[in-house]
């Protein structure tokens, strides 16, 4: 499936990081529309795409997995009114959900694509590592995909993500954990702007969704039961 982000797109992206203001966002009103339509039909092609392997996001249309380019800026120090990405969440139920599911980050030179749980409340937190404990061999297993390991290498293990020690009622002598110390479970594979305007973009976010595809079926089936 061929379609590629226009280098419009991106250019607007760029200047929006420059000129934050709603001032020059009213005034170049209609690029922001002729962007979001842009992205609008990449994240349709990748749903009409990936629902083929992934039944949970066959009903999805692209206006339920984008997000707003308004910012938050309640409890924000930064008072920029627009966010400087195009971002689009492909999970059951839509951006809203609370399972996890696949991502697409498009900023210049910044972009990524995967997916998984970010900042998920105590009780799924709770879930998650108990599902990791009691089934690591097949966890293991999965993250060591070769499939997984080409696009993501693991999963990510930063600061952001990750406790200092491990959780109460888990010995640091788990074999696991390393995953269970985590109160994320996200893998992302950064995107080049090449990448965005070549032929190729659906090609490499569904290869990537397809990989990271078991994790986030492991990640649900411990959300769900």
């Amino acid at each position: 499936m061929i379609f590629m982000l226009q280098p419009s797109t991106l250019k607007f992206l760029k200047d929006l990081k420059q000129h934050n203001t709603k001032e020059w966002f009213d005034k170049n009103r209609k690029t922001y529309e002729t962007a979001k339509e842009d992205f609008m039909q990449l994240v349709q092609k990748v749903i009409e795409g990936f629902a083929k392997k992934e039944e949970g996001i066959a009903l999805l249309k692209a206006k339920d997995c984008v997000f707003r380019i308004n910012r938050d800026v309640r409890f924000s120090k930064d008072k920029s009114p627009y966010k400087s990405n195009m971002g689009a969440s492909f999970s059951k139920g839509g951006k809203k959900s609370m399972l996890a599911g696949f991502y697409f980050h498009c900023e210049p030179g910044n972009s990524f694509v995967g997916g998984g749980l970010w900042g998920p409340e105590a009780a799924t937190v709770k879930k998650v590592r108990q599902e990791i404990d009691y089934n690591y061999e097949e966890f293991d297993k999965i993250i060591k995909a070769k499939k997984f390991a080409a696009e993501f290498g693991d999963l990510n293990k930063s600061a952001e993500t990750s406790l200092s020690r491990e959780p109460k009622g888990y010995e640091k002598d788990n074999p696991a954990i390393h995953y269970i110390k985590l109160k994320s479970w996200v893998a992302m594979k950064p995107l080049t702007d090449a990448d965005l305007n070549s032929k190729d973009l659906v090609k490499k976010i569904m290869s990537a969704f397809e990989a990271l595809s078991p994790v986030i079926h492991f990640l649900n089936r411990a959300i769900e039961n």
